[in-house]
């Protein structure tokens, strides 16, 4: 006797019929690591019902970027990304990263993000530019600044890792979500430091600010070849 399959997840946004898993089949990004005080990212996780990982004592890991989405489920787009490293209090192998903020440039991501998964998406003016070795991006929200970062190009690095999955966790009309998200990376390039922060004068920028972001990146990752997956997402608690 044979199982009947498990129906397929199918969400609809804006009209369209989105499948899971979701797949991105090519993207580019740049992402540099940064160490931050635990302190008041342990503020911003506590209010999600997640807590900080300090493979440091009092230091947590951060990620800001941007990924260029070329060919995927959900559209051609850019995306800024604000991650922090983080579990869930008291549960063993839930270390992941919480996705603190994730502007794009296209409405249909947007509200994909938004609905599917949770994710803080909202939409905003996203400039990308290149000028010999160094890259800008910047990001702005109603002609306001809120960030921007400087990437310095670093040298070739093994990416023969395979794929990499890991939890990301988000925080939206009071639900706490978990989202495996696999990545295979190629044609990377790494430096030490490589990547500059400016903050604006939106409220956002405030709130990065509060994080107390470094200037300076620990370490900088150019990727030249992406492709990503991402499975439903799994409501972990509700919180007011």
């Amino acid at each position: 006797m044979h199982e009947k399959p498990l129906p397929e997840s199918v969400h609809v946004v804006r009209g369209e019929q989105v499948r899971m898993p979701v797949e991105v089949r090519a993207a580019t990004g740049i992402t540099a690591q940064f160490l931050l005080p635990a302190g008041p990212a342990r503020e911003t996780l506590a209010a999600a019902g997640l807590e900080p990982v300090t493979p440091l004592p009092g230091r947590i890991p951060a990620t800001l970027g941007f990924m260029h989405y070329l060919d995927g489920d959900l559209g051609v787009y850019h995306e800024f990304l604000v991650a922090l490293m983080c579990r869930q209090p008291g549960v063993r192998g839930s270390t992941g990263v919480f996705i603190h903020w994730l502007p794009v440039d296209e409405l249909f991501t947007c509200e994909a993000g938004q609905t599917i998964w949770g994710f803080p998406k909202e939409i905003a003016a996203i400039d990308v530019t290149t000028h010999g070795r160094r890259t800008r991006c910047e990001v702005r929200l109603n002609d306001r600044a809120v960030v921007a970062m400087e990437f310095a190009r670093g040298v070739p690095a093994p990416s023969a890792m395979g794929a990499m999955t890991l939890d990301a966790y988000t925080h939206r009309d009071g639900v706490l979500r978990r989202t495996p998200w696999t990545m295979r990376a190629g044609g990377t390039r790494m430096r030490p430091g490589g990547a500059r922060i400016e903050l604006g004068d939106h409220p956002i920028s405030d709130d990065l600010r509060r994080l107390e972001l470094p200037r300076k990146a620990l370490f900088t990752n150019h990727i030249g070849e992406l492709t990503m997956r991402f499975d439903d997402a799994t409501p972990i608690s509700s919180r007011s």
